[in-house]
């Protein structure tokens, strides 16, 4: 029988929640569409992220 291959990860796991995937709507200056912004922020940031524009 074949085994099933199971990702892990190495290093502490509480370390690695403390980022976040934010995404941002911006209106686009040039065409007017909707651009949708994706960035992985630490969990403190992310107010930040959000003023930014």
């Amino acid at each position: 029988m074949a085994k099933k291959a199971v990702a892990t990860f190495s290093g502490d796991k509480a370390s690695k929640r403390t980022f976040v995937k934010c995404i941002r709507m911006d209106k686009s200056e040039r065409s007017g569409a909707y651009i949708f912004k994706e960035e992985l922020v630490p969990t403190d940031q992310t107010k930040s992220f959000f003023d930014k524009k």
